[in-house]
């Protein structure tokens, strides 16, 4: 069992922190598309960002914020230009956004964190973005959490939000948590952007670290196309308001702490992959006998990705081979003899050999995934055991339809 449940409030769930969510006129779509997290104290703050060589403004804005001061008061997301490739023109943007939040806020430039979603090569609508700020923190609010949830989405179909509750020192510490992103997703940060809060007392560096091995459990463990953005970002704040004592070294509640971020990392990253553009389901990929769990999410990450084993998913063909082709090629060394391979209860390789499978009743299994309640009866189950060792590790992903290509043929016109 958990040590922890699920509470409402979103974002706004853990104290002191407010969100609002406003339409600034950035979307051609006039939907909401500016989101503002806000803590009423200094918060310790810590981020995740995409790997690629193209990174938005955004990006480098807060990665240099962060290195020079790893506190942070406010978030700001606009939805609809992505301010990447943009150049110097675009830097200048973000810092005039930043700016413009402190005013508004009446705190330091410094103390604000920024991320942004959209077209490639597209600047931030300034204009709408200067009248938008004033706007967005007026709204601000402690049950806003859904309203920011819902700007900063773009080709999702559906908000992504969670909030988690565990006691620490007989205190409630709570963990909130939006995201967006449905395609453009791939390991390595990813388009998708994710914001946790939490109030909790934990020092910066400690706080860092749990991120980042949040971050490969759950958003660098998913794929929807095997493109990853430029502008990928997990950020997360802690502002202490729990009043429980500080978390300054790793014991049992900075396990307890980094085990809940986790899960809301995890839940997050999953309802991700499974709105991933044109997806019927929610792939999840468990392999286990691995030497360490590193090989083992590198396994999972590749049948997860794999076109064709994601094509057939969607075709309601329960073809293993193709599984057992994507982990032959995930550059992991095992023995071929340990191979074992099932398909939801269905066992269709064993030790290297094929078994004979009902193959209607796989069909099936597919098929009624497809059309399940979303996040609860709609996921594949693949499972992959490759030895006997003890490394473990799971991805997700969804199954790659006809609409996926549509919906990003048309995606700029």
């Amino acid at each position: 069992m958990a040590d922890w449940q699920k509470i409402t409030g979103g974002i706004t769930a853990p104290r002191g922190y407010q969100a609002a969510g406003i339409t600034a006129g950035l979307k051609p779509s006039g939907l909401p598309d500016l989101a503002l997290i806000f803590s009423q104290v200094e918060a310790i703050a810590a981020g995740v960002f995409t790997t690629s060589q193209v990174k938005a403004a955004c990006v480098e804005y807060c990665r240099q914020r962060l290195q020079a001061k790893q506190s942070a008061r406010a978030i700001l997301c606009n939805a609809g230009q992505a301010n990447a490739a943009t150049g110097t023109q675009g830097y200048l943007d973000t810092l005039e956004s930043a700016m413009a939040v402190g005013q508004a806020l009446k705190i330091p430039s410094e103390s604000v964190l920024l991320a942004s979603t959209g077209v490639i090569g597209q600047r931030i609508k300034m204009d709408a973005l200067r009248s938008g700020i004033p706007k967005v923190v007026a709204a601000l609010s402690e049950t806003g959490s859904d309203a920011a949830a819902g700007a900063i989405i773009t080709t999702d179909l559906v908000t992504k939000s969670i909030a988690l509750e565990t006691t620490i020192s007989d205190r409630p510490v709570r963990i909130g948590g939006i995201a967006k992103g449905s395609g453009m997703i791939h390991p390595n940060m990813a388009t998708m952007l994710a914001f946790v809060t939490c109030d909790a007392v934990v020092s910066p560096h400690l706080w860092q670290q749990m991120l980042a091995r949040a971050a490969d459990r759950s958003f660098n463990s998913i794929t929807v196309d095997g493109d990853t953005s430029t502008n990928d970002s997990l950020i997360a704040l802690a502002n202490g308001q729990s009043r429980t004592p500080a978390i300054t070294e790793w014991g049992a509640e900075a396990e307890k702490l980094e085990a809940m971020l986790t899960a809301v990392c995890q839940h997050l990253a999953k309802a991700i992959a499974r709105d991933g553009e044109g997806a019927t389901c929610l792939i999840e990929v468990e392999v286990t006998g691995a030497h360490d769990e590193l090989s083992a999410r590198q396994i999972a990450k590749t049948i997860a990705g794999s076109s064709l084993v994601k094509s057939a998913i969607f075709g309601h063909d329960p073809n293993w081979g193709r599984i057992a082709a994507a982990a032959g090629r995930a550059g992991v060394p095992f023995e071929q003899e340990n191979l074992q391979i099932k398909l939801g209860n269905f066992l269709m390789l064993e030790n290297g050999q094929p078994l004979q499978f009902d193959r209607a009743a796989a069909s099936a299994y597919l098929k009624k995934a497809a059309t399940g309640a979303y996040l609860q009866e709609d996921r594949v189950l693949i499972s992959v055991n490759v030895g006997n060792s003890h490394g473990s590790g799971k991805a997700w992903g969804c199954d790659l339809s006809y609409e996926y290509v549509r919906i990003n043929a048309e995606y700029t016109t």
